[in-house]
């Protein structure tokens, strides 16, 4: 018996719970902004625009949802505008909040800012992704974009339904245009311009740097052509000497200090001989034999000092 009663209790323990989960399921399921709109004729513009930019999907996704409805009349203010700004437009209309009638008429303060769904898709810039809610002195409330300059002026007419708190539908008299919103996509595809140059602006300036030092490379060459004709027409000056005097002692300007140098060292040569010409018949042009020449005369000096002074 006791077996039989605890096996009871957690069978019933389970239907319970299987219960609840279904009841969970069954409410998550019925969140649907198709079905609400679908049953009322008067919004299926509306409604359409919303399945054909696939916004209904993201709609029933949410948890907590307020849509702004338009209805045929009123929707032609979406439906003339270009398809990408279409979506824009209508994602204005949801806010990502609960509001009914009964929420907006207790606010505390005469206006208050919603976010919008258009927010969240990180297209909107200057507040396009944000809605002015005003409540005027005689009760009405009426929405406007919360971009700078855009007129507040759509009315709040009806509350089509709700289910609190996940999803409320408010009729409004007119649709929600931010005045910039069609410029969204040429404001940002302007700030991404200059990338694409600058990316190109780089490779010009690399690219003549190795064409510079090739052109160094190549400036060097020349001055080795240039000065490889010099010995060919120093030889020919060479060969004919008596021909072109003017010339031999014109051009080798830069050879004149390297004759004076040997006829600077000519005397010393002169000299060697004078005081050992064996020496210098030996190594008249090594340098030991410069430096014993050199030696011989320093000695000989040396001894005629000695023998002066004595």
């Amino acid at each position: 018996m006791l077996k039989s009663d605890m096996a009871r209790k957690d069978t019933t323990s389970a239907v319970v719970l299987l219960g609840i989960i279904a009841l969970l399921a069954s409410s998550a399921a019925a969140f649907n902004i198709t079905r609400i709109l679908g049953e009322l004729s008067d919004f299926s513009t509306f409604n359409n625009l919303l399945m054909q930019k696939k916004l209904a999907d993201e709609i029933n996704r949410r948890q907590t949802i307020t849509v702004l409805a338009v209805d045929n009349g009123a929707a032609g203010g979406i439906s003339s505008l270009p398809s990408d700004v279409q979506r824009k437009v209508l994602s204005v209309h949801v806010v990502l909040d609960y509001y009914d009638t009964k929420k907006l008429n207790a606010m505390k303060n005469h206006s208050t800012r919603l976010t919008t769904l258009f927010q969240s898709s990180g297209q909107a810039t200057n507040h396009m992704g944000f809605l002015n809610c005003t409540k005027h002195s005689d009760g009405t409330m009426v929405f406007g974009s919360a971009e700078p300059g855009a007129p507040v002026t759509s009315q709040l007419v009806k509350l089509i339904a709700s289910r609190p708190y996940n999803i409320s539908v408010l009729q409004v008299s007119s649709a929600i245009v931010p005045p910039s919103i069609g410029t969204t996509n040429a404001n940002n595809s302007k700030a991404d311009a200059p990338l694409p140059a600058l990316t190109k602006a780089k490779t010009p300036i690399s690219a003549p740097a190795p064409s510079a030092s090739k052109g160094k490379k190549g400036a060097s060459s020349p001055k080795q052509d240039v000065r490889a004709p010099g010995p060919s027409n120093n030889d020919a000056s060479a060969d004919t000497p008596s021909d072109t005097p003017g010339p031999l002692a014109d051009g080798p300007t830069a050879d004149g200090p390297s004759t004076n140098g040997p006829t600077a060292d000519g005397p010393t040569e002169a000299d060697a001989p004078a005081d050992d010409k064996s020496d210098a018949a030996d190594a008249p042009k090594g340098s030991a034999g410069n430096r014993a020449v050199a030696g011989v005369g320093l000695g000989i000096v040396a001894l005629l000092v000695i023998t002066f002074s004595f």
